[in-house]
């Protein structure tokens, strides 16, 4: 009877265990249409709308296993809708947040990420590496695999976005010593380019649109 009663409670633990690694597993939030995002820029004679929309909150950020903000990096989730009848590439793209102070700050390359995360400590801090130049690679080892997983799964990586179609993904931003990097702030998006080759104009994203949208019926006292 009581290795009976054993065996069910390490099977429930074991379940547990496995339930509690799943739930962390990083799962990309739904993609709705850009123009439904507070901040956003709409380019109407390419039918082409990009959005952002960072994840500033330990709420929002709780889909990610790793820290960004305790490594001083702020994701966000950049959306592109095309509603036009031809494709858009995105091989040229490129994202920037410029601050209120005009520091302009590039997205991350996945070995940024590697870099500030690789043998982290005390929730995403990394610690000092043991050797003064790092070897190529070594990064990347110091870093878990299930973070690894959640980085490349993450990133934005489309290449195009097909007519009438939305394509998302995160870039991530390096806001060290910024108190308040989305005060005031810009991202702009470049390099974008039409089924002809030409490159269509910056997109111009105001974070002051996400600052201060209220989702409707907010205000209304109950």
């Amino acid at each position: 009877m009581h290795l009976s009663r054993r065996r069910i409670l390490l099977a429930l633990l074991l379940v547990s265990v496995f339930a509690f690694a799943k739930s962390k597993e990083f799962q990309m939030p739904h993609v709705y249409p850009a123009k439904t995002y507070p901040a956003h820029d709409e380019h109407p004679t390419e039918k082409l709308t990009v959005a952002a929309d960072p994840y500033d909150t330990p709420d929002k950020a709780s889909i990610f296993q790793i820290k960004y903000a305790a490594g001083d990096y702020l994701p966000v989730f950049v959306v592109f809708t095309n509603d036009g009848d031809a494709p858009v590439s995105l091989e040229s793209m490129q994202v920037e947040l410029v601050t209120h102070s005009r520091d302009k700050i590039p997205m991350a390359t996945e070995d940024d990420l590697y870099r500030r995360f690789s043998h982290a400590k005390h929730g995403g801090q990394p610690s000092r590496l043991p050797l003064p130049i790092p070897v190529p690679g070594s990064e990347k080892v110091g870093v878990k695999k299930g973070q690894r997983d959640e980085i490349n799964a993450a990133m934005f990586a489309a290449k195009a976005v097909a007519p009438h179609e939305s394509q998302a993904g995160f870039v991530f931003f390096d806001i060290s010593g910024i108190s308040q990097p989305l005060y005031g702030a810009h991202i702009y998006v470049t390099g974008v380019t039409n089924g002809s080759g030409q490159e269509l104009m910056y997109f111009d994203i105001p974070m002051e649109k996400y600052l201060t949208y209220t989702p409707p019926g907010s205000d209304k006292k109950p």
